[in-house]
């Protein structure tokens, strides 16, 4: 099979369901900055994650591609080989949350995006994982019909993200940094 079919070369593509749309509707949005995030998560997991993070996100990319999937599909499709996003996955990063935090010192303090080079891109990943939720936000009020656990689940996914961070540091024994008003 080629990589390429030339069947977007008129700045259209074609939705899982059929039909096709420009590639600037809001629904191509939303699940193009899915594909971006879930390449920040290979990105992460490239830099040296630890053993258990590296098994999260595997199975967070994995979720990534239903949430894609769920997003390229119009919600009165309903192809056979199509399952749409659940609540479980949203149950599962909650309690993984839960777990991470447990191992981590309160949270007093706003802290700057930094770290070892897998909590840095886990931090670039966390930022493009809120911008798609906002992308998702805007097609949903602009119309488009989407499963509304996808928003939650981003939402949730980028608390989690921001939690797995400040675990993977933890882990790497490097601290946090503060934000601080200086100069002001």
């Amino acid at each position: 099979m080629k990589i390429y079919t030339r069947t977007g070369d008129t700045g259209e593509t074609s939705l899982f369901s059929g039909g096709r749309v420009r590639k600037t509707d809001a629904r191509v949005h939303t699940y193009g900055t899915v594909d971006e995030l879930n390449s920040f998560l290979g990105l992460a997991r490239a830099q040296g994650v630890p053993a258990q993070a590296d098994g999260w996100l595997e199975v967070v990319q994995n979720e990534l591609f239903t949430v894609g999937a769920d997003l390229a599909t119009p919600l009165d499709a309903s192809p056979e080989w199509l399952t749409r996003l659940s609540d479980a996955p949203i149950s599962r990063l909650e309690g993984e949350i839960d777990a991470m935090d447990a191992d981590l010192p309160p949270l007093k303090n706003f802290i700057l995006p930094a770290g070892i080079p897998a909590a840095a891109a886990l931090h670039v990943a966390r930022t493009v994982c809120r911008r798609a939720e906002r992308e998702c936000v805007d097609a949903l009020d602009g119309g488009i019909a989407i499963n509304p656990l996808v928003i939650v689940y981003l939402n949730r996914l980028s608390d989690w993200l921001f939690t797995l961070a400040r675990w993977v540091n933890t882990q790497a024994g490097e601290s946090e940094t503060k934000w601080s008003l200086r100069g002001s």
